[in-house]
């Protein structure tokens, strides 16, 4: 073979060994790029909801609020009719009024009993002074009856008058005891004025609470009712979208979770536009699943189905991504999505 032959053969090699080493260099930065940036396209937008419900119940008399209409902290989203709990405020604050005016009349009734039992303690203080007089009067007079100088009549008649004076002051004091016994109080009435404010307060809760207004920015959506309909306390009228946050639930495997927790960078599209790219953090890492073949406890015994599964399949668990930079045009709740890790960059910003 001549050397011009050897060339040229040489020169057809070149070609195929390029490619190979073209394949394999793929294949490392395919290989590296799975390692340190998993993706998966088993994703899915998310957002917290609540459901908008009425404390109290009534006749819807107004419906601002549209089905997946865009509303503002504060914005009304429905009004109950007020005037069946206008009312009950009115008649509460009716009868602070006149439990208040009870009071004021119920106390004049007091101070006077009060004076009138100050006036028989005060006769009470006089009779008990007269009855000390005759007893002393007494005391002195008995001893000079043996000495003549006083007559037994004189005696007669100390003595009638200690006895009288004895018998007003019982007197006086069981009239003290009545006058004190019919002193009355305002303590009940009180205790009533605190329940009915009690009342009110509860009246003018429940006036307030027949308007519902959005708890933070939102989306209304499942909205099927209107102006008219009945509205239960506590029963769900509508859903309410939080879109302050919005969030990208993925299931990644879980050979692919190492070095992955909260605050890996993470990167998402949506495949409603898939030319756009958002960024991300980890929010959270799910930490349970239910296995579609684990086992079921019966009579206390696990049950483990006997199969041979020739290929094992990786469990995945639920990544929850926090989207830093949302469209709340494109962000809708289940709208399919693709997410990528950057546990690579996690590293380095660690570092």
């Amino acid at each position: 073979m001549t050397d011009d032959a050897r060339a040229a053969r040489h020169m057809k090699k070149l070609p195929a060994a390029a490619i190979v080493l073209i394949a394999i260099g793929l294949l490392v930065v395919v290989l590296w790029r799975l390692d340190h940036a998993p993706s998966t396209d088993d994703a899915y937008v998310y957002a917290d909801t609540i459901s908008v419900v009425p404390e109290v119940s009534g006749r819807i008399i107004e419906l601002p609020a549209r089905d997946n209409q865009a509303v503002k902290q504060g914005d009304l989203l429905l009004r109950i009719d007020p005037r069946p709990y206008q009312a009950a405020l009115d008649q509460a604050r009716a009868r602070l009024d006149t439990l208040n005016n009870q009071i004021v009349l119920t106390q004049r009734s007091v101070h006077a009993q009060q004076y009138n039992a100050d006036s028989v303690q005060a006769a009470v203080e006089r009779a008990r002074a007269v009855a000390n007089q005759a007893a002393d009067t007494l005391r002195r007079t008995e001893p000079l009856l043996a000495q003549g100088y006083v007559s037994a009549e004189e005696v007669d008649r100390a003595r009638t008058a200690q006895r009288s004076a004895q018998a007003e002051l019982n007197a006086a004091m069981r009239e003290a005891q009545q006058a004190s016994a019919a002193v009355s109080g305002v303590d009940a009435l009180v205790a009533q004025r605190a329940e009915v404010r009690a009342q009110i307060a509860i009246a003018e809760l429940n006036l307030e609470f027949t308007e519902v207004r959005a708890p933070f920015d939102g989306r209304v959506v499942s909205l099927r009712t209107t102006v008219g309909q009945f509205a239960s306390a506590l029963k769900p009228v509508f859903t309410l979208i939080d879109t302050r946050h919005w969030y990208v639930v993925a299931n990644f495997r879980e050979t692919e979770l190492k070095g992955v927790h909260a605050g890996t960078p993470s990167t998402v599209y949506l495949m409603s536009d898939t030319a756009r790219r958002f960024t991300g953090v980890v929010d959270s890492v799910g930490y349970g699943v239910l296995p579609d073949d684990g086992g079921v406890v019966e009579q206390g015994l696990p049950s483990v189905q006997r199969t041979i599964n020739w290929v094992h399949v990786s469990q995945r668990f639920p990544v929850k991504i926090a989207v830093r930079n949302p469209d709340p045009e494109l962000f809708r709740i289940g709208t399919s999505a693709v997410a990528t890790l950057n546990r690579g960059d996690a590293a380095t910003s660690r570092r």
